[in-house]
């Protein structure tokens, strides 16, 4: 295996910010005319995929075709189906209260307080954590079993993600099931399915880099920061404080594992 094309992944760079942030940009027009900046979180899926086809655009003649064309699939199929699911769960529904709290708050222009703090963070953000998927598309060599094992860990987040996902929204529909707790399924494994599904998704784009030590070592900031973001900042405790007070939550915690899967104690 040759050496990591440094040259050319640092050409990259500038391609695929262009890319997370003009699908910010657009999120935030379409957000500003509808009234409703939780369209944010729909664009975080689109501006993932966004930059791994910019970048597969912009790589080409470099690192190995194959593993290009499968980090570009397995980034899209993630992200897109993150940006429906998202979608649909959102259809009919009024701002989200993460983000009225926030904009409560805007010194000025409740827009352009969202532009600065909820669109362009996001942005960078997407062109951080998309690291691997830009690295990987640079990586020289056949693909080894390290980036199968990658593919694999990625397969399993994505289960992860979509069925409880499903599970939860079959679980919400019912109208009996208003105010309780939800603790079937996948969610009697672990209280949160859909971030540990999101844990694995991004381990296993990390692995797909991980055949050059110099990817690797560029890319390995990308799940280090979800794994923070998921168990430790704005996902699990966040949420956790939300449904704290909801009747049979504590109980719930204290027969089901808080992060990664485990068998629900008696």
């Amino acid at each position: 295996m040759t050496g990591f094309p440094w040259g050319a992944f640092a050409q990259n760079l500038a391609p695929a910010a262009g890319a997370a942030f003009g699908v910010m940009l657009v999120a935030f027009a379409v957000g500003v005319r509808k009234g409703l900046h939780r369209i944010v979180d729909i664009a975080w899926g689109i501006a993932f995929t966004a930059v791994a086809l910019v970048t597969f655009l912009v790589s080409a003649g470099e690192g190995d075709e194959a593993r290009r064309v499968l980090v570009t699939v397995l980034t899209s199929v993630w992200g897109l189906r993150l940006a429906a699911h998202i979608a649909w769960r959102g259809r009919g529904h009024g701002e989200d209260p993460r983000y009225d709290a926030m904009l409560s708050k805007a010194p000025g222009s409740r827009n352009l307080y969202a532009l600065r703090m909820v669109y362009l963070l996001q942005g960078a953000l997407v062109w951080l954590v998309s690291l691997p998927v830009q690295a990987a598309q640079y990586v020289p060599g056949p693909l080894t079993g390290l980036a199968w094992a990658g593919t694999a860990l990625w397969a399993v987040g994505l289960f992860f993600e979509a069925v409880g996902d499903a599970q939860l929204a079959r679980f919400k529909a019912d109208p009996a099931n208003r105010g309780r707790v939800m603790d079937r399924g996948l969610w009697a494994w672990t209280r949160h399915p859909n971030y540990f599904g999101d844990f694995c998704v991004w381990w296993g784009l990390f692995l797909l880099a991980g055949d050059s030590p110099g990817a690797a070592a560029v890319a390995v900031v990308s799940p280090l920061m979800m794994s923070y973001l998921l168990i430790n900042g704005s996902g699990k405790p966040m949420l956790e404080r939300h449904m704290g007070e909801r009747p049979g939550f504590r109980e719930y915690v204290e027969r089901t594992s808080g992060f990664f899967p485990l068998p629900p104690r008696r």
